[in-house]
């Protein structure tokens, strides 16, 4: 397990990248080198968010990451609200989610500026070894940003769009282990969730049978990608997410996780690809069924209180699930954004 001294190290390293050359005034390839070298092992892997291709080799992340989005956003600074950490399959891995803040000041991914400051969520897994990383796997919400900026690319979410906010327990900051019971507690919780969803009987109408009401509080909250939304209770989850989903990918197959820990009350698992399924149902997203195969890479991120999940915090590399289903969102939120600036 990764003790706190090694959390607090790892954490710290994490703040440093996006200010890396306004901390140290060197030019910004050399500044964000180095930070990059002080939090990761050479040859770390690094798989990012659609379009960002994954790289094993730090010069190469800096210069196609991280050097463009300083640019764009040129007083970025990370704001965790998840930190936390957990063993899976003898590996050692640290779970991150939160916001980069600064401020829109040069186009970035073709979304034009705006000149005021924005919030991109994003979720992270972290492989650790000897205390550094050794690969890193993050999503971050594209769709969000373009919202933010006026280049809204989907139709109106079913949920409410707003900032992911922090646990409700304002301890998502996780510096000392949690208890080994309290983990298992928490992990066996999710996983009893999850084979909850795969018992679905093929009723739309009836979700019961997945028996979800056994794991989530009666005012669980449930924070979902740009697109989806955020929902309170149960019944908001079924109907604003749970049943157009289920509609939309009637086969689908999940749980492919390559990392799945608790560290006392939170619990996160990833895959990439998490989930198998065929886009043959009913609309979703504005999409039309397209009848294609696709997967999707996906992280989750939960808080148990008591006897049930009570937050979850939940990421979809959406524009990458789009490019698989024919649809460029990225080209769309470029056009709208455009559209947007011949406004002003």
């Amino acid at each position: 397990m990764i003790g706190e001294k090694n959390r607090a190290r790892i954490l710290s390293s994490l703040r440093a990248i996006p200010e890396a050359r306004r901390a140290s005034g060197a030019p910004c390839g050399i500044a964000m080198n180095r930070a990059l070298r002080r939090a990761c092992h050479e040859g770390a892997v690094w798989r990012g968010p659609h379009p960002f291709r994954e790289v094993a080799d730090l010069t190469a992340l800096a210069e196609s990451s991280w050097i463009p989005m300083t640019r764009s956003f040129p007083d970025l600074e990370r704001r965790d609200f998840l930190f936390y950490g957990g063993e899976w399959r003898e590996r050692e891995w640290l779970a991150a989610c939160g916001h980069w803040v600064g401020t829109f000041a040069r186009e970035f991914l073709g979304i034009p500026p705006t000149g005021g400051a924005v919030f991109l969520r994003y979720g992270e897994f972290h492989e650790i070894e000897d205390g550094r990383i050794r690969g890193t796997t993050t999503i971050v919400d594209w769709a969000d940003l373009a919202r933010q900026a006026g280049a809204w690319p989907l139709p109106d979410s079913l949920g409410v769009e707003m900032m992911f906010p922090a646990p409700a327990a304002l301890d998502g900051i996780r510096m000392t282990p949690g208890s080994a019971e309290e983990s298992a507690k928490s992990l066996a919780l999710m996983e009893a969730m999850l084979n909850g969803l795969r018992s679905y009987e093929g009723d739309l109408a009836n979700l019961k049978s997945m028996g979800q009401s056994r794991f989530w509080h009666p005012r669980m909250m449930w924070h979902g990608p740009a697109g989806i939304g955020a929902m309170r209770g149960l019944r908001g989850f079924e109907d604003f997410h749970q049943r157009p989903f289920v509609g939309a990918f009637p086969d689908r197959m999940g749980g492919d996780h390559y990392a799945r820990f608790a560290d006392g009350p939170y619990i996160a698992s990833s895959g990439w690809p998490s989930l198998h399924a065929t886009h043959a149902g009913n609309e979703w997203l504005g999409l039309a069924p397209t009848g294609k195969k696709i997967t999707m890479r996906v992280m989750d991120f939960w808080r148990r209180e008591g006897e049930f999940l009570r937050e979850n915090w939940v990421f979809i590399d959406i524009p990458e699930l789009f490019a698989q289903m024919g649809h460029d969102l990225l080209a769309r939120m470029r056009r709208n954004g455009e559209a947007q600036t011949r406004r002003r």
